[in-house]
């Protein structure tokens, strides 16, 4: 009878102990999805994304940045597999002061589509198909490169994903990663760079 009252307590005190470990088991979860998510792609990276404005690592344009009128810039891609049922694009400054600033989120564009024209206006959907998320700069839509010094990189990151997104405009980036988890098909990417005059 003891050694079953000793079972009992022990089978308890362990119950516990996983209650009081789940949210950092939740947490570890959630970084782990948003990793796999944001690199599951990069060993294949067989999409080609350019622009027809700056090369690759090269300066982008003023008139894409907060410098000019903060146009979205063209971009042009190839080699998206013929399984895709959708696309994905994300745009991000890793070397902002407080940790990767997000400029633009967009997702389920058809996987016909092979570019977006300069200028994408700012709203929830994008004509042709697509929808935009939020920035960090708390808008829908492209937010362009606006550093408070030096010179930052910018990557323009596209996904081919095996599946539409069920997500409302206005998204946010983590959304994003979160929804695309297990989805990627394959990824391109493109670096431009910018800093104040």
């Amino acid at each position: 009878m003891r050694w079953q009252v000793w079972l009992w307590c022990w089978a308890l005190a362990l119950c516990g102990g996983c209650q009081r470990q789940q949210p950092q088991r939740a947490e570890n979860v959630n970084a782990a999805v948003a990793q796999e998510s944001e690199t599951s792609g990069a060993d294949k990276m067989s999409i080609k994304l350019t622009s027809e404005v700056f090369p690759a690592g090269g300066l982008i344009p003023a008139q894409y940045t907060c410098a000019g009128p903060n146009l979205s810039p063209p971009l042009a891609w190839t080699d998206v597999p013929a399984a895709a049922k959708s696309l994905a694009l994300i745009a991000d400054d890793p070397d902002a002061p407080r940790g990767t600033w997000v400029h633009w989120v967009v997702y389920n564009l058809p996987p016909a589509t092979k570019e977006l024209p300069a200028g994408v206006p700012a709203q929830a959907t994008i004509m042709g198909g697509g929808r935009q998320g939020q920035n960090d700069f708390g808008q829908i839509g492209y937010g362009g490169p606006c550093p408070p010094s030096g010179t930052h990189r910018y990557y323009f990151k596209l996904y081919a994903l095996n599946t539409q997104l069920n997500l409302p405009a206005g998204a946010s980036k983590q959304d994003l990663l979160k929804a695309m988890y297990g989805h990627i098909l394959d990824e391109g990417q493109l670096l431009g760079r910018f800093g104040q005059q």
